[in-house]
């Protein structure tokens, strides 16, 4: 089945849309612009909801819902806010349809016009803000920590699955806080939060840092990312957190009184990831065979297929197999024993390389009789043959861990030869073009230079990273002073 694969070499984009819907994770809909995820995908994305809802309730976060609707009023209550999203917003207009006259179907009712347009939420501070308001009264009501899971609309007109389509899953995070120290916190706090998410279940390092000015989130003062770089050269944002300041506050005029009686206006943060992380674990890690998914995330671990002729073999084979996999789901580990009789052995073999299964177990009735199994990583294409005991369990409990690891691994390896630091814009140019990846250079920290190199190579400051350790060097475009190397990269 991945034999049908266009090779990443080849045509690494035309290879990740088929991957795509041939491991049966997502398709495009009837409605431009818009994808089904299906039922792989999702579970997929099942996982990394349960991994980061626990991480947001450990660290003190409770879960709420707010509408998808969004009053227009409310977006031009902070100007860069609505500057930065105005292009992007679906609008509802009106609330009825009736037939038409001419029997011809149906059309929108002009006399069902709202008195005020309804935006469908691209983001939810606005929304949000506007129902603190009559949370927060005192100190005592401070801090406030909530996450909402939702969807959201961002009309895109150039879409591919997963990375950028106008209706989207994610999540997003919006917390009030008394002072500026706390909001600042916890914008930093959850941008350590997506680093451990992404680098220990994803298996994608990243390089965390903050953004230009011109690539701040719109409304914030400061915004912190994490940026991961993906097998084609190209980075990836994978996950963001905004440090807001007082901006929504004073928006829609949230005040509390301190502890010295006085009244202030609340500080705020936002953050949010969303099923763009599906893009990051299938182009980090896939090959031309199909997925690779690191353990912690497939939704299926370990498959087992059976080896036989005849209904006394299947009956002998499943008897083992079905105790094997009883063994390994009592350590969490998630099983698929695939019996099924309407494909031959080499199908289903190629089925879970495609769909990324990190362990293949096959049983045969010869294995048996010689008190065997083998076994198969995805992520090497290594088979081993290894006795069937009471310990096979335990040993390919460690088998997944030592596949989570070496996945991550290969990725930071990759990462690494891939990152290169230039001191000149012609060295730039020719790294960028013949090697891609990260570059690390210094920059005059101007809009205009910036600009100017976006313009001309494609390339973006992806992030100041915060590691950045300081040096006397200058811009490689203008020859100011630079205190620091940022990076670049051509970018999704």
């Amino acid at each position: 089945m991945g034999k049908g694969l266009t090779s990443r070499n080849e045509d690494y984009s035309q290879w990740y849309n088929e991957l795509v819907v041939k491991a049966d994770l997502a398709e495009n809909s009837a409605v431009r612009g818009c994808m089904v995820i299906k039922p792989y995908g999702y579970a997929i994305w099942e996982k990394m909801q349960a991994v980061l809802d626990k991480m947001f309730k450990d660290t003190g976060h409770s879960n709420a819902y707010f509408p998808l609707f969004i009053p227009k009023s409310f977006f031009s209550k902070e100007a860069s806010h609505v500057d930065g999203f105005a292009k992007e917003c679906a609008v509802v207009t009106h609330y009825r349809l009736r037939n038409r006259e001419d029997g011809k179907g149906i059309e929108v009712d002009p006399n069902a016009k709202l008195e005020e347009e309804l935006i469908v939420r691209p983001t939810s501070e606005t929304i949000i803000w506007n129902t603190y308001k009559n949370w927060i009264q005192s100190y005592r009501d401070l801090p406030i920590l909530v996450n909402q899971w939702a969807n959201v609309v961002r009309w895109e007109m150039r879409t591919r699955l997963f990375l950028r389509t106008a209706e989207f899953l994610w999540q997003e995070g919006h917390t009030a806080h008394a002072t500026r120290e706390e909001a600042l916190e916890e914008t930093k706090q959850m941008i350590d939060v997506y680093k451990e998410f992404a680098e220990n279940y994803i298996a994608v390092p990243v390089i965390q840092g903050t953004k230009s000015d011109s690539e701040r989130f719109a409304g914030a003062l400061e915004t912190f990312t994490i940026e991961a770089l993906m097998q084609d050269g190209k980075a990836l944002q994978s996950g963001t957190s905004h440090f807001l300041g007082q901006n929504f506050a004073k928006a829609f005029d949230v005040k509390f009184s301190n502890k010295e009686g006085k009244l202030d206006y609340v500080w705020a943060s936002s953050w949010g990831v969303s099923t763009r992380l599906m893009g990051a674990l299938i182009m980090a890690h896939s090959d031309d065979q199909g997925l690779v998914l690191p353990p912690k995330l497939a939704p299926i671990q370990v498959v087992i297929v059976p080896i036989y002729k005849g209904e006394d073999q299947l009956a002998t084979v499943s008897e083992k197999a079905e105790q094997l996999k009883k063994e390994l789901e009592a350590k969490g580990i998630s099983v698929k024993y695939d019996n099924r009789d309407t494909q031959k052995p080499g199908f289903k073999f190629a089925e879970w390389e495609l769909k990324g299964v990190p362990v293949r177990v096959t049983m045969g009735m010869r294995d048996l009789e010689n008190g065997t199994i083998e076994i198969a990583r995805r992520d090497t294409f290594e088979k081993k043959t290894i006795e069937l005991t009471e310990n096979t369990a335990e040993y390919i409990e460690t088998l997944l861990d030592t596949i989570q690891n070496n996945i991550f691994k290969k990725a930071l390896d990759f990462r690494t030869e891939k990152t290169t630091k230039v001191d000149s814009y012609e060295e730039f140019k020719t790294v960028l073009e013949e090697k891609g990846g990260f570059i690390l250079a210094h920059w005059d920290g101007t809009e205009e230079t910036e600009e100017k190199i976006k313009a001309e190579t494609k390339a973006t400051i992806r992030c100041i990273p915060l590691d950045a350790p300081e040096e006397n060097g200058v811009c490689m475009v203008t020859g100011k002073p630079s205190s620091k190397r940022v990076l670049f990269a051509k970018a999704y």
